[in-house]
């Protein structure tokens, strides 16, 4: 009896062992495009570390920002293949891939981060989009106002904006076209070469970005646009095995962390909006309000891009008219 006990129990507390470290330690990848000292990438290490820490060591991340695992355009699809296992990227980078995504960003008029990113999510959760079905959706944020920016001409009405070369992305860029100006699709951290060559004349982007990309040193008015202001929507998001392959438990702890982190994206857009305007006049720069008949002018013209979403939505059998209400109805 005893040369089949020790034996067995060696076996047994060997495969325990084996199965103990097999589950409970997964090792994961997060590539993020943000800058390592953007705030969106500093949440995103936060995220990661209240990852590690609530599951006690379980879960483990290398963080890669600046997108040296992933480029912006490429995260997503980074991601579904396993190049990557988590991402944050912006969905305008991709355009006409995430079609319900696209609804965010129109021209709705947007006041605030928190608004803007508590609308992508009610959006998400509402409307479950089969665009995203190929990947585990962990939540989306969005930045405060997108307004015009330009770099030589002040711009106080549409004929002020007529021709002029506007770095934009998305949706964003088909807002641009109309009122008037010449889009230029391009990612952000191409934008400051741009604007300061002068290959482009202006850039769309929220306040923020004057300070978190160093924009408010090339660019010289700020138009506030505020009727036609539109959002840019972001997404982190797991690659689907890596995600089916956690425990229940780990896969509700992380549920409860992207609710927190949601929530606190968007109220960071918010003060990196205070920071950037603070930047931008502390550059010398100048601040155009437009006037309330001037204002009714961009919203009417900015009217057709979200007509022509709705539009170009039902063609892909997408109720694009009731993503805008919806939208509508939120804010």
């Amino acid at each position: 009896m005893k040369r089949f006990t020790i034996p067995a129990l060696l076996v047994f507390c060997f495969c325990t062992f084996f199965t103990l470290n097999a589950t409970a330690k997964t090792q994961l990848t997060y590539s993020n495009f943000f800058p390592p000292t953007h705030f969106n990438s500093l949440l995103a290490e936060e995220w990661i570390k209240e990852v590690e820490t609530r599951t006690n060591g379980e879960i483990t991340i290398n963080y890669f920002p600046a997108g040296t695992l992933t480029k912006a355009h490429q995260t997503y699809d980074g991601v579904v293949q396993g190049i990557a296992d988590i991402g944050m990227t912006c969905l305008a980078y991709t355009k006409g891939r995430f079609p319900v995504g696209e609804a965010i960003d129109l021209p709705m008029g947007y006041e605030s981060g928190v608004q803007a990113t508590n609308v992508a999510n009610a959006v998400l959760e509402q409307f479950d989009p089969e665009e995203f079905k190929d990947t585990e959706m962990m939540f989306l944020h969005a930045h405060g106002p997108g307004l015009l920016h330009t770099r030589d001409k002040e711009v106080k009405t549409l004929e002020d904006l007529a021709g002029l070369k506007i770095r934009s992305t998305g949706v964003s860029g088909n807002t641009v076209a109309a009122l008037g100006g010449s889009p230029v699709g391009k990612a952000m951290n191409e934008t400051y070469q741009m604007l300061q060559k002068g290959v482009v004349d202006g850039s769309v982007h929220p306040v923020e970005t004057n300070k978190g990309w160093k924009v408010g040193e090339v660019v010289s008015y700020m138009t506030q646009n505020f009727s036609t202001a539109y959002t840019t929507t972001f997404a982190v998001f797991m690659n689907k095995d890596k995600w089916n392959g956690l425990t229940p438990e780990q896969q509700q702890i992380i549920r409860e962390i992207n609710a927190e982190f949601a929530l606190k994206h968007g109220e960071a857009w918010d003060v990196a909006d205070e920071k950037g305007m603070e930047f931008f006049l502390e550059k010398g720069g100048k601040v155009i309000p437009l006037s309330d008949e001037e204002s009714k002018r961009w919203a009417d013209k900015a009217s057709v891009v979200i007509d022509d979403y709705i539009k170009a939505s039902a063609e892909k059998g997408i109720d694009g008219q009731a993503v805008v209400d919806f939208i509508k109805e939120n804010l």
